[in-house]
C-alpha cells in the first residue's frame, strides 16, 4: 500500500525546458507524465501545480516597463499553457485529466472548484491547477500550497533538479551537506529558501509536510509514495 493516498505534485516551469533554452521538450513531458501514471496504477490520487518560468517570468518593472500585476498576469497564462501541455502528454498514455484554471477561460479548462476538484481525484482523475491563485503578486509555490490544503492533501511533493535541501546550492557550493529531514522552524532559522515565505507559512500553520527531490530521477516519485526516505522531509 502506497504510504500517501492524494499527493500534490509541485513543479516548476523550468523543468519542463530539459536542455533547451525557452519553451518545452517533449521528452521530459513523457517522462514525467510516465512517472505520474506510476504513481496513479498504485491508488495514489494526483494532482499538480506547474510553474511558467519557461514561457515567461515576472521581470523587473523598470527594465521592462510592465508593471507586477501585468506581469503575474501573463506567468499566470503561461501556467496554463504548461498545464494543457502536461494535460496531453498524461492523456496519450491513457490517464484521466482534469485542467482548472482560478482564471476563467471555459474554452480550454474548468474554472477552479473545489468541490469539483475532490470529486474528480476520487474518480481517479489527475487534476492540473492552472493560473496560479488567480491573483497578482502571489507565486505557483503559494498555490501550490493553497490548493494542497484545499484538496486535504496528505503532502506536497516538490520536484526540482537537485534530490532535497541543501547547507547551501549544491550546484555552487561542492561543500554542501544534504538535509534528510528538518523542520519548518529549522528553514527559518537557517534561512533555508525551499518555497517562498508565504507558501511556506501556509504549510507550516496548516502542519502540511513537503518533500522536496529530484523529479529527473526516474522511479523516484514512485518509491517517494510508497515510504521510501527519498529527498528532505520538511514536517
Amino acid at each position: 500500500m502506497p504510504k500517501y493516498k492524494r499527493i500534490l505534485l509541485k513543479l516548476s516551469g523550468e523543468s519542463l525546458m530539459g536542455d533547451k533554452n525557452f519553451g518545452m521538450d517533449s521528452e521530459v513531458i513523457s517522462q514525467y507524465a510516465r512517472e505520474i501514471k506510476s504513481v496513479t496504477d498504485l491508488g495514489v490520487e494526483v494532482a499538480l501545480v506547474i510553474g511558467g518560468g519557461n514561457i515567461y517570468r515576472g521581470m523587473n518593472e523598470a527594465e521592462t516597463g510592465i508593471e507586477r500585476a501585468h506581469g503575474d498576469y501573463m506567468g499566470m497564462l503561461a501556467t496554463v499553457i504548461n498545464g494543457m501541455a502536461l494535460q496531453a502528454g498524461l492523456e496519450k498514455i491513457g490517464l484521466f485529466t482534469r485542467l482548472q484554471s482560478a482564471i476563467k477561460m471555459e474554452q480550454i479548462a474548468e474554472p477552479y472548484i473545489r468541490r469539483r476538484a475532490i470529486r474528480h481525484l476520487e474518480k481517479g482523475r489527475v487534476v492540473i491547477f492552472g493560473a496560479g491563485t488567480g491573483n497578482p503578486y502571489f507565486t505557483t509555490d503559494t498555490a501550490g500550497s493553497l490548493r494542497a490544503i484545499e484538496i486535504s492533501a496528505d503532502v506536497i511533493l516538490k520536484g526540482t533538479r537537485v534530490d532535497g535541501v541543501y547547507t547551501a546550492d549544491p550546484e555552487k557550493d561542492p561543500t554542501a551537506t544534504k538535509y534528510d529531514e528538518v523542520t519548518y522552524q529549522e528553514c527559518l532559522t537557517k534561512n533555508l529558501r525551499i518555497m517562498d515565505m508565504t507558501a511556506f507559512t501556509l504549510c507550516m500553520e496548516n502542519s502540511l509536510p513537503i518533500i522536496v527531490f529530484d523529479m529527473n530521477r526516474p522511479g523516484d516519485l514512485k518509491r517517494l509514495v510508497e515510504g521510501e526516505k527519498i529527498g528532505t522531509l520538511i514536517h
